[in-house]
Parts: structure tokens; C-alpha cells; sequence
């Protein structure tokens, strides 16, 4: 690299070679005046112009010798001047240089520190963590002494966000990222790894269950509540451990299987473990489920069964709830519990959704055809909600299958709705203009205020079956279905009870003025066809317990 003093010696030298180029032509220029004037001085004297006249002009003329004197004296001038340019040049181009140095070296470490750095945490970013471990790993190898690496991520963060927005979300993060990082030694590396998960980089240990014992301290720093927007929340999270050497010769393999054993951890919700090969077969399922799972969703390995949604009046089915299942080749029917989160770790819930909207719309045709005139209720995920496309695509599949919007239920969590509660509004007032109706379901479950549920454009509030299962046995789950019907219809929205498990139960709903039910007791979920047949046989049950008016 050129140095400060070769650039500037350089300019100097530039500048001092022009400025006395331009001197010389001066010079030449003055010569050639008093050359001119000589010449005429002589011919006004003798009447000619030759050798002799100028030589006696230049010998009896005053004022040509000082004309003479002006060019070396004008010459001297210009190069001390010129060396006083130069030097004044060079102190400007010395400054600049220097500013200019400075900026660059800011704007390249600035660069670095983003390229390896989180930049909502402040902590090593993946890349980083890596290089430390690949440091990590050489000194290990060298002094031949175990290092381990932790990947912990937090438990049930998604819903979290979802319930009190990414902005806050965040917030909750960079708490976390500080208790992480002061729960650790200063030659320890706390880095995030993306969304909710962190990893801590444990250089130099004696034994495997040290690191165990950081993972117990990591565990014990969150257990304090975290206060975000006024709201006290529990955090916890799952901790996966890998050993070097025990667990892995490298630093990928490593990192791999701290994660297997983070995944392992957080199903088995122990809290901390350590890896052990008898966990890859489940991580290896995990993945190949993915694959699996979008090959479904492109090809049709989904199928959609409908719970009744039952009037407590008539004892008919007033509509029917979507319920999406997935016919594996090797496991048999799987349920949503077993694939929703997978769906929603891997990217997959909005192609999932899409196919649950076209296929309940089309089925929803079907049964219309066949006589049956109730509509269909569809679950509508936190992440479709805020999508502005949505309309549009309800748009588009109602046209291709010619469902009367009215016939569409959209069931919305609480928690759905609160995860950006403005966006979430404005989509749902579009849908509702489209004539489509809204459900907020499992009531009393999320954080939603009744000051915000009135704005909603909300027909039908769905009780949590949490409330409705053991209402007969538990007076606080009674006083809370009784107030959520009256609320209900206070707020001119009819009422559905989940979970209704038994007769008396139902008579019960009856009693109070519940409007439908779901449950085992009237049908659990069924195909299209069966739906339909259900529909055409006797009400379900007498109803003369319903309360009138």
C-alpha cells in the first residue's frame, strides 16, 4: 500500500513540475517583448532595424535595462511563490488524506462489525460464532481439553410475538440477550443464531457437566419475569448441549448436534440435555417430514375432515368447521398438532392455508349442491391475517367455485388478532365487506381487551373448550361460560361452546342460551360425504331445555 508521505512527495513534485512549466513560458514570453521593444528603440534612434541600432539602444536606453532586470526578477518570484503553493498544497492533501483514511478505516470496520454482528442484539452473529469455535477448536485440539457449544432457543416465542407484536417481540430478545450474556464467563461467546435462538460457546471446560452447569445458570436467568408493554411474561426455553470431542470432531457436527439435542430437549420439555445418537433418528424424521410435507401439499396428500357446528335450538347442524389432516404413506392419518408447527418452522403454513381455503370452499360447493345450506368455517393463522393479499385470494377461490361469501366463517384466534392489531383490522374489514363472517376462537384464552373487541367486525365468539369440559364440575369454568354467552349476545354475536363432551353438558349450554355447540357428543370430525349424510338424518337432540327469549 502507498504510504501518507509517498502520495504527498508525489503531489509536491506534480505541482512544483507545473507551476514551473508555466514559469518558463513566462520567461520566454518576457524575451521576446524585450527583444520587440530593443528592436524598436533602434529603429526610432537610427531609422533601421539591425544589430548595431539594438546594441546602441540597449547601451544609451534606461528604461530597456530595467525592462531587462523584470523577466529574471519576475522568474525568481514565480518559482519562490510556486514552492509556497506547494507546500501549502501539500499540508491540504496531507489533511485530506488523513480524513479521508480515517473515513475509509470507520466504514470498513463499521462493515465488518455488521457482516459479523446481530444488529438487534448487539452479539456475535452465526458467522462469528462459528469463527470462535473454529478457534475454539484448534487450541482444543492442540492442548488436547474438551470445549462445548449450547444452542438454546426460547419456548413457545412464536406465540409471544404473535399475541404482542414483532416490535415487542424484539424488545423481549434483547432482554434475554442480556441476561445470556452476564450469566457467562468473559471468555464465553453468547451469539443469536436467527429468530429465538441463541448459542453459547464454552472454550474451555473439564468435564462435560460443566457445561450442563452453564445451561442450569442460562435457565436460571430467565426465570425472573420479563416485563414487555406492561405485561408480565414467563419465558423458558430448551437447551441443547454437544461436547468436543465426545460429541463431534469438528465444529459443524458439533452445532448439529447441539441442535438434535435442542429439539429433543424442547419435545421432552426437560429443560437442558445433552446429545446421544439415539436422537438423530428423530431428527432425521423431522426433517424428512418437511420434505414430505410440501410434496403433500403440491400433490395431494391432504384431506380435510368437517366437525358440525350444531344448533342447541334445532339440533341441526348450522354449519361446519374445516379440519385439515394428513393421510401419510408410512405414519397413517396424521393430526394438525403433530405438523402445524413444522409447517410453521419451515415456511410451509401459507401454502398449507392456501390449499385448506381452496378445498373447504370447493367442498363447501359440493355440499350446497347436495341440499345441505350451511357454510364452512375456516382457521385463518396469525401470519394470513396480516396479509394484505388475503382478500384477494378469498376473492379468486370464491369465484372459481361460486360460494356465496355469506356461507364463510373465518376463525381467528385472539392471539392472531393481537399480533399487529391495526393490519390485522384492516383485513378483516375487507373481508367482512366482502360479506364474509369472523369468529374469535378459543375465547378468554389470548390477551385481547373487550375495549378492542368491540371494533372488531366479529359475529361469533367461539368458548375455549378449556372452560366448556369441566363446567359442570367447576364453578369458576361455569361463571365464565355463563358471562361470555351473556357478553356475547350483549355484543349482538352468537356464541359457539367447544368441547361438548356428554348430554348434560349440552343441556346445560341449553339452559344458558348457547347458540351452538361442537363436540364429541353431536360428531366428531368426518369427511364431506358423511357430513352430509349427518346432516339429513333426525335433529341430534331434543331441545326443549333451550332457554326462549
Amino acid at each position: 500500500m502507498i504510504s501518507d508521505n509517498e502520495i504527498v512527495s508525489a503531489s509536491k513534485h506534480l505541482l512544483m513540475t507545473k507551476v514551473s512549466k508555466h514559469a518558463i513560458f513566462g520567461l520566454l514570453i518576457a524575451l521576446t517583448c524585450i527583444l520587440v521593444a530593443t528592436s524598436l528603440a533602434g529603429f526610432f534612434e537610427s531609422g533601421r532595424i539591425n544589430l548595431d541600432s539594438m546594441v546602441y539602444a540597449q547601451k544609451t536606453n534606461f528604461a530597456l535595462w530595467v525592462l531587462d532586470l523584470m523577466p529574471f526578477l519576475f522568474a525568481m518570484w514565480g518559482q519562490y511563490s510556486s514552492s509556497l503553493m506547494a507546500k501549502e498544497a501539500t499540508v491540504v492533501i496531507m489533511d485530506q488524506t488523513s480524513e479521508l483514511r480515517a473515513h475509509a478505516d470507520a466504514i470498513e470496520y463499521k462493515a465488518s462489525y455488521q457482516a459479523t454482528h446481530d444488529t438487534l442484539t448487539g452479539l456475535p452473529n452465526r458467522i462469528l460464532v462459528f469463527d470462535r469455535m473454529l478457534q475454539a477448536h484448534s487450541s482444543a485440539r492442540r492442548d488436547d481439553r474438551p470445549f462445548a457449544v449450547l444452542v438454546m432457543d426460547l419456548d413457545h416465542f412464536k406465540e409471544i410475538n404473535d399475541t404482542l407484536g414483532h416490535y415487542n417481540g424484539d424488545r423481549l430478545l434483547k432482554q434475554v440477550a442480556t441476561r445470556i450474556k452476564d450469566s457467562v464467563r468473559d471468555i464465553d461467546t453468547v451469539g443469536r443464531l436467527g429468530g429465538d435462538e441463541f448459542a453459547v460457546l464454552l472454550p474451555t471446560i473439564s468435564a462435560p457437566e460443566d457445561a450442563e452447569e452453564v445451561a442450569k445458570k442460562l435457565l436460571k436467568a430467565l426465570e425472573p419475569q420479563f416485563q414487555i408493554h406492561g405485561i408480565n411474561l414467563d419465558v423458558t426455553a430448551s437447551i441443547g448441549i454437544a461436547v468436543y470431542p465426545e460429541h463431534g470432531d469438528d465444529v459443524d457436527t458439533l452445532m448439529q448436534r447441539a441442535d438434535v439435542a435442542m429439539y429433543a430437549t424442547k419435545n421432552a420439555r426437560t429443560g437442558y440435555g445433552q446429545y446421544c445418537p439415539s436422537l438423530d433418528a428423530n431428527s432425521k424424521r423431522r426433517l424428512s417430514l418437511a420434505g414430505e410435507l410440501r410434496q403433500s401439499i403440491e400433490t395431494g396428500g391432504l384431506v380435510l375432515h368437517y366437525q358440525p357446528k350444531v344448533s342447541l335450538r334445532t339440533g341441526r347442524i348450522a354449519g361446519a368447521e374445516a379440519l385439515v389432516r394428513w393421510q401419510h404413506p408410512e405414519h397413517g392419518l396424521m393430526f394438525p398438532d403433530e405438523f402445524i408447527p413444522l409447517a410453521e418452522r419451515t415456511g410451509l403454513i401459507r401454502p398449507l392455508t392456501l390449499w385448506v381455503i381452496e378445498h373447504g370452499l370447493e367442498d363447501c360447493a359440493y355440499w350446497n349442491a347436495q341440499g345441505l345450506n350451511v357454510g364452512v368455517s375456516l382457521n385463518i393463522s396469525a401470519r394470513e391475517l396480516i396479509d394484505p393479499q388475503l382478500p384477494g385470494t378469498f376473492e379468486k377461490f370464491l369465484n372459481i367455485h361460486a360460494v356465496d361469501p355469506s356461507l364463510v366463517v373465518l376463525e381467528l384466534t385472539e392471539s392472531a388478532i393481537m399480533a399487529d392489531p391495526q393490519r390485522a383490522l384492516d383485513v378483516m374489514n375487507r373481508l367482512n365487506a366482502m360479506g364474509m363472517k369472523m369468529s374469535v376462537d378459543d375465547f378468554g384464552t389470548g390477551y385481547s381487551s373487550l375495549a378492542y373487541l368491540k371494533q372488531l367486525p366479529v359475529s361469533e365468539i367461539k368458548i375455549d373448550k378449556s372452560f366448556v369440559m369441566d363446567m359442570l364440575q367447576d364453578e369458576n369454568d361455569a361463571v365464565i361460560v355463563r358471562a361470555t354467552i351473556d357478553l356475547g349476545h350483549n355484543l349482538s354475536m352468537s356464541v359457539v361452546a367447544e368441547g361438548v363432551q356428554d348430554r348434560a353438558t349440552w343441556d346445560q349450554l341449553g339452559r344458558l342460551g348457547c347458540d351452538l355447540m361442537q363436540g364429541q357428543f353431536t360428531g366428531m370430525p368426518m369427511e364431506c360425504n358423511e357430513l352430509i349424510e349427518r346432516a339429513n338424518q333426525e335433529p341430534a337432540q331434543p331441545t326443549s331445555v333451550y332457554a326462549k327469549g
